[in-house]
């Protein structure tokens, strides 16, 4: 089906920044949305911005302003650019995708698939 893979996360300082990349690869056809979330200890895994194929971006209230979604529709890549890190940013990010891809009969299918996660830790 459709596979993502997250990578870019790391340890920085707070006030610094990073850059997250998510490539999602298999028979797609097309992706509408390309999402990131994170996960803090002991807390629910929550949206941090979202994409659709036509660009329109959303983002959660705590990180706007500071962070970028963007998309790269020939490489099926989402990105997410994080300036200004603070601690409260610490968290496992997990890329998501959902859209169409086609068996080797040409039928179409839905996906909905989740990378395994890439952690970023932002040290006060």
């Amino acid at each position: 089906q459709v596979q993502l893979v997250e990578s870019g996360g790391g340890l920085v300082q707070a006030g610094g920044s990073l850059r997250l990349s998510c490539v999602a690869s298999g028979r797609i056809v097309i992706i509408n949305s390309m999402d990131w979330y994170r996960q803090a200890p002991g807390k629910q895994r929550e949206l941090v911005a979202s994409t659709t194929s036509g660009d329109n971006a959303n983002y959660a209230d705590s990180v706007k302003g500071r962070f970028t979604i963007s998309r790269d529709n020939a490489n099926n890549t989402v990105y997410l650019q994080m300036n200004s890190l603070k601690p409260e940013d610490t968290a496992v990010y997990y890329c998501r995708g959902d859209g169409h891809w086609s068996t080797y009969g040409g039928v179409w299918r839905t996906f909905g698939s989740w990378g395994q996660g890439t952690q970023v830790t932002v040290s006060s």
